[in-house]
């Protein structure tokens, strides 16, 4: 396993492209399959998650080529997948085996959805309960863990009202949803990113919004696009991130993703001192694309909790560990998500931070780290537990430490992010 050294920078400054925006990505691919005629899709992500994803449609029958970040995909139409010889593998990728989930569960066929040791950790009932409810009979490690067995058939509508906020649960249902007779709904507690209701749409289906709740009509006829992913937004808040931890820093991301359900990053880092500046923002596929622009400026820090909680949930990592270089230093609360994400990230974000000698309280749904008065933060080595969102985080933070920062496991980054180092590299002063 690789390790990586990050050392001390002086400033960051320059431009950049982020990759395609991995879940617009996941959900443009999942549809494509799924169309009647040719899709090709520009800007797709690098992430191995996104990869994961195409491989089980091609073990579903549907051909794709992808060449660089260009794919295209030849779709099998919305009852043409094929019963699958072997086991479908989503590797590390949640959002492919709960999405879906979904989607074979209104399959004429058997199927088995496994992944590897980090997924086979996370809870998967609550995909399983809606998916059940609607007909499908999936069986699962103890209840509740995949392996997923999926016994598909023909799905009755649902209406149902997420007990917490998910984006892939309430997609999982929706797609479970095109194999339904009549009008299946999902309601939110909060409002969660709205990429699949937008790209369903954008394919053909018909899709209604009546405050929280989404309608899906069943059986539509989905067809072919030419699309171009935004790039991740998700991805972009490491640089922003940088970009004040560094004094003197000015940083640009083009064409980067702005759906309103995901950029409460923008307003969160505003909220905290934060100079960004959006630009060139217009529409493409339903989805919000723009330029942003940061510039240093010192943090105050502050507490985030409450419904910004489930449309900051990629971003927490990046925006914890500004916390030692923030004059009141950063809390964050009603986010117990974090510990069923790909690590706990909780803990795991306590356990670095304190390795690099900031001063953390652990809570049992989020944590408090203390701002700049607690000491600068020094080199240390750092364990990411496999998670790519870890790994990135503490490369940001050990860019203002003293000493140099050891991340082991370091390819792990390449999930969402595969030029991830090379570009924090190419972009830094020392």
């Amino acid at each position: 396993m690789s390790k990586q050294i990050v050392r001390p920078g002086r400033t960051i400054s320059g431009s950049l492209e982020v990759p395609g925006d991995k879940s617009i990505s996941h959900r443009y691919a999942m549809l494509a399959s799924l169309a009647e005629g040719p899709t090709e899709i520009t800007h797709f992500s690098a992430a191995a998650d996104c990869r994961s994803t195409l491989d089980c449609f091609s073990r579903l029958g549907v051909k794709f080529d992808l060449q660089g970040d260009r794919v295209c995909i030849e779709g099998a139409g919305i009852s043409g997948l094929r019963k699958p010889r072997r086991t479908l593998d989503a590797q590390n990728s949640g959002t492919t085996m709960r999405m879906l989930s979904g989607i074979l569960a209104g399959q004429e066929f058997r199927s088995t959805l496994d992944g590897d040791a980090s997924l086979r950790r996370r809870p998967m009932r609550r995909v399983m309960d809606p998916l059940s409810k609607m007909g499908a009979r999936i069986e699962a490690r103890e209840g509740g863990f995949a392996p997923l067995k999926i016994e598909g058939t023909r799905l009755n509508s649902i209406n149902f009202t997420l007990p917490v906020p998910s984006a892939q649960v309430k997609s999982a249902v929706l797609l479970a949803g095109m194999y339904a007779d009549g009008v299946t709904s999902v309601t939110e507690p909060v409002r969660t990113r709205d990429h699949t209701e937008l790209a369903l749409a954008e394919f053909g289906a018909r899709i209604e919004h009546e405050g929280r709740t989404i309608q899906i009509h069943g059986r539509p006829q989905l067809k072919g696009r030419k699309l171009r992913v935004p790039g991740d937004l998700s991805s972009a808040a490491f640089f922003l991130a940088a970009a004040v931890v560094l004094p003197e820093s000015t940083v640009s991301i083009h064409k980067v993703g702005l759906n309103p359900t995901r950029s409460a990053v923008l307003d969160v880092l505003g909220s905290m001192g934060a100079q960004i500046s959006v630009v060139s923002i217009r529409s493409e596929h339903g989805e919000l694309i723009g330029d942003l622009s940061v510039r240093y400026e010192s943090l105050k820090g502050g507490t985030i909790e409450g419904d910004a909680i489930a449309q900051l949930i990629d971003e927490l990592p990046a925006i914890a560990v500004l916390g030692p270089y923030t004059e009141q230093g950063i809390e964050i609360r009603n986010a117990a998500e974090l510990r069923v994400k790909e690590s706990d990230r909780i803990s795991v974000l306590a356990e670095n931070l304190r390795r690099m000698g900031a001063q953390v309280d652990e809570l049992p749904d989020g944590l408090r780290v203390a701002g700049r008065s607690a000491g600068q933060l020094h080199g240390a080595e750092i364990e990411p537990h496999g998670d790519h969102r870890m790994a990135m985080a503490f490369a940001i933070a050990a860019l203002g430490a003293k000493g140099d920062t050891t991340i082991r496991e370091a390819e792990c980054a390449a999930v969402s992010y595969p030029d991830f180092f090379p570009t924090l590299e190419r972009m830094v002063e020392r």
